[in-house]
This record gives structure tokens, sequence and C-alpha cells, in this order.
């Protein structure tokens, strides 16, 4: 899988780098998500958009770094972040069952 897709403006996109690049703009649209949702609310709060995106982002991100670079800093970057996010989300789901009982 390492077949160039396009070279444009002297950056060469392969299909894993394209992979970690989307990676990167999910992860990083959680962001905007939850600025969105601040102003909405006018109070601080974490959507669960954002966590959705943060273990997705750091998900591909994490199988660029693996696959793609095979480097152990960007994997040791996004191992952590998508361990929270998925904590988190579990922990809303456990707190939503609760809840209706």
């Amino acid at each position: 899988m390492n077949d160039i897709l396009f070279i444009a403006f002297g950056v060469t996109i392969t299909p894993w780098k394209l992979v970690g690049l989307v990676g990167t703009l999910l992860f990083t649209a959680r962001w905007f998500v939850q600025l969105y949702a601040t102003r909405k609310r006018r109070q601080v709060t974490m959507p669960m958009m954002f966590w959705y995106l943060s273990i997705i982002g750091s998900v591909m991100t994490l199988a660029y770094f693996i696959w793609g670079k095979n480097d152990a800093v960007g994997i040791l970057q996004n191992a952590f972040p998508m361990f929270v996010a998925g904590y988190n989300v579990l922990v809303h789901l456990r707190g939503r069952g609760s809840a209706a009982a």
C-alpha cells in the first residue's frame, strides 16, 4: 500500500498518508464541535461527538503511525488519547444505562 495517489505542490500523497491526514482533520474537528456546543449552551460542555471524533481520529492516525510510517513517537502520542476517549464514551454509556433503570 505504498502506491502514490497523487503529487501536488511537491507533496506526495500515499494511501497511508491520506489515512493520517483524514484522522488528523477529524481529531482537530472535535474542537470545533466543542466550541459550537459551548457557544450554543453558553457554558462549557463536552458533547459526545467530541469523544467520537477523538476515537475515530486517534484510530486513524494511530494506524498511519503503525503501518504507514512505523513511528514510535506518533504511536505513543495517539494511543493514550484513544484510550481516554474510549473510556469516557464507556462511562457515558454506562451512566445512561443506570439512569434508565
